[in-house]
């Protein structure tokens, strides 16, 4: 973890029919058109997804790399948040597809962070009963976690992600240098979602996300191309041996399951996933804790990378009732028993399916 590298770094999804390369390198995005071009026999149509944050910014600038490959280019501007990320989103993708009328083989490109991702590759699995699609992702959070692994979905009010599908993307394309016109909280989201790889499998990647986490939050591009890097890397490897969720890949969701909750208990409108993930993940590592599973500590230690990362750090105050109902809508469930990712210690993480409602009662307590 101490070598640095600033050029091109490529990881291979080797997923039989389904495999795809997830390219890091910055100013990658002017070369969208060539590594469209080996992709497809022959430039046609295609339509790009983006949303009135980021198309006013890189929207030209993919067009034109696309134009100059030879693309016709049609696009669908979404509104921007995660509060939108719903099934009207989802029919505005749909009606732009069917206005388009782009065939089966024509692709569909995320141009944005997690919301646009999540929501572009669930349309384009629904469309003509799945069209190719490829993720651009322009936020960190996106670019270390949500664009790999093919986990698509929008939000219902009862729920984060309830209705979606698993389909991988053909390429997932990461520019770093489009992560300077994020705002610092977006930047600080991201870097809870790097943070957690580091939490559920790999110390030695925790350790050194604690060096540099003042140089990730600045944006250093040797810093940022690493993490991205190494994030996508555990991510595809978990996904490779997992990749519908039937066993270790549910370790990713370290955080998500408290995480999610904050979300859907405060309407997708207070807080980033990233910041809610962190909260989520302080939660799961005082609940290790209480259960005897974790040594005494551990919270703590998160805690300090989280505060140095200036992440979001104290529970929102919600009754056990509250927690236990939100927590019950949470896909990751099988039947009514909640599952929950706890810790066993920094870089070791597993999924505990017999944590009783009482103890989740001492732990929204404890917040009190």
């Amino acid at each position: 973890m101490t070598e640095l590298v600033e050029t091109a770094q490529i990881y291979r999804v080797d997923l039989g029919a389904r495999s795809y390369d997830i390219h890091i390198e910055p100013g990658c995005l002017t070369r969208l058109g060539e590594a469209m071009g080996q992709l497809f026999v022959a430039p046609t149509r295609c339509m790009i997804i983006s949303n009135v944050t980021i198309a006013p910014l890189y929207m030209d600038q993919v067009r034109s790399a696309l134009g100059q490959a030879g693309w016709q280019v049609t696009d669908c501007i979404l509104p921007d948040g995660e509060c939108y990320k719903n099934m009207d989103s989802f029919s505005l993708i749909m009606d732009a597809l069917m206005d388009a009328r782009l065939s089966r083989n024509e692709p569909v490109l995320a141009l944005g962070g997690g919301v646009v991702g999540d929501m572009t590759g669930f349309a384009a699995a629904c469309y003509r009963r799945g069209v190719p699609f490829i993720q651009i992702p322009t936020t960190v959070l996106a670019q270390v976690d949500s664009s790999v692994g093919g986990k698509t979905a929008i939000n219902h009010p009862h729920g984060k992600n309830m209705i979606g599908a698993f389909y991988q993307p053909k390429l997932v394309w990461i520019d770093p240098l489009v992560l300077t016109t994020l705002d610092v909280r977006q930047i600080r989201a991201g870097l809870g979602e790097a943070i957690k790889y580091g939490l559920i499998r790999d110390v030695a990647f925790f350790d050194w996300m604690q060096q540099h986490i003042t140089d990730a939050s600045r944006l250093d591009a040797a810093v940022l191309a690493q993490m991205i890097y190494h994030c996508c890397r555990h991510k595809a490897e978990v996904v490779m041996a997992d990749e519908t969720e039937q066993g270790m890949r549910a370790l990713l969701n370290l955080g998500h399951t408290f995480g999610h909750a904050i979300e859907s208990m405060t309407h997708y409108v207070t807080f980033l996933h990233g910041e809610g993930v962190a909260m989520g993940t302080l939660m799961a590592a005082r609940l290790s804790e209480q259960l005897g599973y974790a040594p005494m500590g551990i919270e703590d230690r998160i805690l300090d990378c989280y505060q140095q990362a200036g992440l979001p750090t104290h529970i929102p105050q919600f009754s056990a009732d509250a927690w236990l109902d939100a927590m019950g809508h949470d896909k990751k469930n099988i039947g009514s028993q909640i599952r929950y990712v706890l810790l066993r210690d920094i870089g070791d993480a597993f999924v505990a399916g017999d944590v009783e409602p009482a103890a989740i009662r001492a732990l929204i307590d404890s917040y009190e």
